[in-house]
């Protein structure tokens, strides 16, 4: 854009984050979700100000249809659907906020986000890993006889047996886990809802290998390991997650895998077993049925085998 209409995007000085609309929109936010979409409206200033200005000091109440339509464009050329609307979501959202603040019209408002989102493609994302996948992940870890072998252990077995967020698993504490019957707590995920779920026996008896390394001390059930093998109380990150589990695949020569194909993975083989839907809903933490519907990832199996059953009962109706 040029310097004239970039000028008066620009804020020389923020107004207080009560009434500063991406503020307001960030911290009604969880914080698994926050650092995103901040990401996100970081982007959305930058594309409008030549870089010259971040969530913050982008005058959103002067945004009209002519800069949100010029970001829809800009986005598609870009990036993937999936990204773009998660973008122009943000940008609504902060936009809703400037109007309940009055510092937008409704009639600018109306006008600003009359704009339509990208068709996503049809293709699901992700993937479920085998039962051979996970147990060649939990080998490598196990014939790591380090902290760091038992603390991975432990991670995957989490991640694998209660279909947890990464940035669930960095959040649970000691006193989130027992070990008698390997509850965890899952305190404020994602819409800041509390839930409990249950490890089986083998995936509980992992963690406690690493809790007998880690001390019983308070805090972090996942905590760091330095170079020397040290177990450091403090919490792994997110991105700790995704590296290990990079490292750890590679070790194990087992096809690329993000942390949520073994959340997609949990409920796959929930819904293999027969655990009726609103059952894994609620285990995942969504809102809706429809929500969990989408981590399914039986494919083609599946289908084989309600093939064949198809075919058994035809045969005996005609026998």
């Amino acid at each position: 854009m040029s310097t004239s209409t970039v000028a008066p995007l620009v804020l020389r000085v923020p107004p207080p984050l009560t009434e500063h609309p991406a503020s307001v929109y960030l911290s009604s936010l969880s914080s698994g979700s926050e650092p995103t979409m901040k990401r996100s409206l970081s982007l959305i200033a930058q594309l409008l100000t030549n870089g010259e200005a971040d969530y913050l000091t982008l005058n959103w109440a002067e945004l009209r249809y002519k800069h949100t339509a010029a970001i829809r464009a800009a986005l598609i050329k870009n990036y993937e659907p999936a990204t773009v609307n998660r973008v122009l979501c943000a940008l609504r959202r902060v936009l809703k906020e400037a109007l309940r603040l009055e510092l937008m019209s409704p009639v600018d408002y109306a006008r600003a986000v009359d704009i339509q989102s990208v068709k996503a493609r049809k293709e699901l994302r992700g993937r479920a890993l085998s039962q051979d996948e996970i147990d060649s992940l939990m080998t490598v870890c196990f014939g790591d006889r380090t902290p760091a072998g038992f603390r991975d252990a432990a991670l995957i077995a989490i991640l694998r047996g209660a279909g947890l967020r990464r940035s669930e698993v960095v959040k649970l504490d000691l006193k989130d886990f027992k070990s008698d019957d390997g509850e965890i707590k899952v305190r404020s995920g994602k819409g800041k809802v509390d839930r409990t779920l249950y490890l089986s026996p083998s995936a509980a008896a992992s963690v406690d290998d690493w809790i007998e390394i880690r001390t019983k001390a308070a805090g972090p059930v996942l905590c760091q390991v330095n170079k020397s093998g040290r177990v450091v109380q403090q919490r792994l990150t997110p991105q700790a997650v995704l590296f290990i589990l990079h490292k750890r695949g590679e070790e194990a020569g087992v096809e690329a895998f993000s942390p949520h194909d073994l959340r997609r993975t949990f409920a796959s083989d929930l819904l293999d077993a027969g655990v009726d839907l609103a059952t894994v809903q609620m285990m995942l933490g969504h809102a809706t049925p429809a929500q969990a519907a989408r981590y399914d990832r039986r494919g083609e199996e599946r289908k084989r085998r309600a093939g064949a059953v198809l075919q058994i009962l035809e045969r005996e109706r005609v026998s």
